[in-house]
C-alpha cells in the first residue's frame, strides 16, 4: 500500500469513484451539497453535542485523512471547507443558534434532504436536470441507503403493528407481506422491481431504473425491519400497558409514547446491523444496469491502462464501504451507551 502500489488509477478516475457518469461541469453541486450536510452536522454537535460530537469529529477527521492524499488541489481545498464548516464555524454557529431553542436547526434538517435533491437533480434554469442515469458511484450507493432506510424504517414499523393488530385484514396482510419478502433473496425483488413492475403500468408510464431499485430495497428492508421491531415490541411488559390503560391513555397514545420508545430502544443494534447491510447490499444494483461504487471499480477496471490494477481498485472500494459500515456501528453504540441499552 505504501510503497509497490500505484494508487493513480484511484486519484486519475476520482469523480468516477465518487459520482459515475454525472456531468463534470456540474459535479460542483454535489460538493456544494455535501458542505451544506458538513454545516448542518457541525451545527448539530453545537446544539445536541453526545453522538453528534462523536460523528462530527469522526467526519471532520476523515476529511483530513483524504487531505493527505495525492488529490489535485481543488479537491484538497474541498476538503479542508469541510472541515472548517464542521468546527469552528458550524459548532459554534450552532452555540449560537442553540440560544433560540432547537427548533430552527431541526426545520433545517427536515428541509434539507427536499433542498439537496433539487440541488443535486436540478429543476431547469441556472440548475439543468441531472437525469438520475447518470448518477453513479458513492453518490448513488448513498442515495439508495439514505433512501432505502428513511422509507423501510416507518414501513417497517407500520408492519410490525399491523401484524400484532386485532384486525384480521391487517394483520393477514402484514403476516403475508412479511413472509413473503423474507422468503425470496434481494436479487429477485429487484429484479421484481425492474422487470415486472413495468409490465403493470400503462403503456406510456415509464418509471427510472434507480426509483424503481429505490423501491425494491425499501419493500425487501421494511420486511426485514418489521420483525426487527416486533421483537422489541414484545419485549415491553404488559404491566406497563395496563397501568397505561389504568391512567387513562388511549391505545394509539399508549403505543406512540410508552411501548415503541421502549421497543425501539431495545433493539437499536438490530436495527443499524440491517442498516449496514442495506449499504453494503447496493452493490447489487449491477445485475439490473446501475454503476454503483463497486461497479464502477469493474469499470475501471476495464480501461487498458489500467489493467491488472485489481488489487488497488478494490482495496480502496472495500476501504470505503469498511469506514461507513464502522462509523454507523460505532454511533449506534454511542446511541446504545446513552440510552442505557441493556443497563437499565
Amino acid at each position: 500500500a505504501l510503497y509497490s502500489a500505484e494508487w493513480g488509477v484511484i486519484t486519475t478516475n476520482l469523480r468516477l469513484f465518487m459520482v459515475g457518469q454525472y456531468p463534470p461541469d456540474q459535479v460542483w453541486r454535489v460538493g456544494l451539497a455535501l458542505l451544506i450536510l458538513s454545516l448542518l452536522l457541525g451545527m448539530s454537535w453545537g446544539v445536541w453535542s453526545g453522538t453528534l460530537r462523536t460523528l462530527a469529529v469522526a467526519l471532520g477527521s476523515g476529511y483530513l485523512l483524504l487531505a493527505i492524499l495525492p488529490f489535485g488541489l481543488k479537491v484538497r481545498l474541498w476538503l479542508l471547507a469541510n472541515v472548517l464548516l464542521i468546527f469552528p464555524l458550524g459548532f459554534f454557529g450552532g452555540r449560537a443558534l442553540a440560544r433560540k431553542g432547537k427548533r430552527p436547526l431541526l426545520i433545517l434538517w427536515l428541509i434539507s434532504p427536499v433542498v439537496l435533491w433539487f440541488l443535486v437533480q436540478g429543476f431547469g434554469g441556472p440548475l439543468p436536470m441531472v437525469p438520475l442515469s447518470m448518477w453513479g458511484g458513492l453518490l448513488l450507493t448513498f442515495i439508495l441507503t439514505i433512501v432505502g432506510i428513511a422509507a423501510s424504517f416507518p414501513l417497517g414499523i407500520l408492519l410490525a403493528l399491523g401484524r400484532r393488530s386485532q384486525l384480521p385484514a391487517i394483520k393477514l396482510f402484514s403476516i403475508l407481506y412479511i413472509e413473503l419478502i423474507r422468503g425470496v433473496p434481494l436479487v429477485t425483488v429487484l429484479f421484481m422491481a425492474q422487470i415486472m413492475l413495468p409490465l403493470f403500468l400503462p403503456g406510456e408510464m415509464r418509471i427510472d431504473r434507480v426509483i424503481r431499485a429505490m423501491a425494491g430495497f425499501t419493500l425487501f428492508t421494511a420486511a426485514y425491519m418489521a420483525e426487527n421491531v416486533r421483537g422489541g415490541l414484545q419485549a415491553v411488559g404488559e404491566g406497563q400497558i395496563e397501568a397505561a390503560r389504568a391512567l387513562g391513555f388511549s391505545g394509539p397514545l399508549i403505543m406512540a409514547l410508552i411501548v415503541l420508545p421502549q421497543a425501539l430502544r431495545a433493539v437499536i443494534p438490530a436495527i443499524v446491523n440491517q442498516f449496514i447491510s442495506l449499504f453494503k447490499d447496493t452493490s447489487l444494483v449491477a445485475i439490473i444496469g446501475l454503476l454503483d461504487l463497486l461497479n464502477i471499480g469493474r469499470a475501471v477496471l476495464a480501461q487498458p491502462q489500467w489493467m491488472g490494477k485489481q488489487k488497488e481498485v478494490y482495496v480502496f472500494v472495500a476501504m470505503i464501504y469498511f469506514i461507513f459500515s464502522y462509523a454507523m456501528s460505532y454511533a449506534s453504540l454511542k446511541l446504545e451507551r446513552a440510552l442505557g441499552v441493556g443497563q437499565r
